[in-house]
């Protein structure tokens, strides 16, 4: 007998989708996405299988809105609405990355000029401990040529998940970002703490330098290198949206 949406999301506990509701609730309120962007769940029971919202403004995502989704990007059960166009994102990473549960992507404002430039975005204090040295980027060129720069394909999501390699974060040039995480709390916070980094490090570039970044073997002692425990700030930041 064939299951249903309705079977499916029985089977999930109901806190990985109201997290993921409260996830992009919270991106929006931090001013990481505003009408664009979105952040997926990997389904903890179903490996194979993700889920994200249909395409939708984070801030107006209700549970009723999330659907599963396989590694293909291709719904489990079709309602016939619109998807993100960028799902192949999230598929391709889980894909090539058992170790990542969540995925954010944003075209976090602040970040964006790194993607251009020849300066790499690097970590500059312990919040952003996860960013390595040198954040790889994405050109999306050397894949297709000359495109609308959105991930639109398997082919596409494939090639940016080899540039993401074992990274937290990627950058997308002219685009935004991707950033994983072992849940989404981290991946959260994460995509969060870039945005912050990223203002940082401009306004370090002001003054005099040369600028001290953070030794990987610094941010190797935090938290096994994962940054900072989002904890204390996910319980924060729930506190000031609602699922509603």
């Amino acid at each position: 007998m064939q299951s249903t949406e309705a079977d499916l999301k029985a089977a999930v506990d109901p806190q990985i989708l109201t997290d993921l509701v409260l996830a992009n609730r919270i991106l929006y309120a931090l001013g990481v996405v505003d009408a664009y962007g979105h952040v997926s769940a990997r389904d903890p029971k179903r490996p194979e299988h993700y889920f994200l919202s249909r395409a939708l403004a984070p801030a107006l995502v209700k549970v009723d809105d999330i659907m599963a989704y396989d590694l293909d990007s291709r719904p489990v059960h079709d309602r016939g609405c619109e998807l993100y166009s960028e799902r192949f994102i999230h598929g391709e990473v889980y894909r090539a990355r058992g170790d990542v549960h969540a995925v954010v992507h944003s075209h976090s404002p602040t970040v964006v000029p790194f993607s251009i430039s020849k300066t790499p975005l690097a970590p500059v204090y312990h919040m952003a401990s996860f960013i390595p040295p040198a954040v790889p980027v994405f050109e999306i060129r050397e894949v297709a040529g000359m495109t609308d720069l959105l991930v639109r394909s398997k082919q596409l999501g494939e090639a940016l998940a080899r540039t993401l390699g074992g990274s937290p974060v990627a950058l997308l040039r002219g685009h935004g970002n991707v950033v994983v995480g072992a849940n989404l709390k981290y991946a959260v916070s994460r995509a969060y703490y870039i945005e912050v980094n990223a203002r940082l490090q401009l306004q370090a570039r002001t003054l005099e330098g040369p600028l001290t970044f953070l030794d990987p073997q610094e941010s190797a002692k935090l938290n096994g290198g994962k940054g900072v425990n989002p904890g204390r700030a996910w319980d924060m930041w729930v506190r000031s949206v609602s699922v509603e």
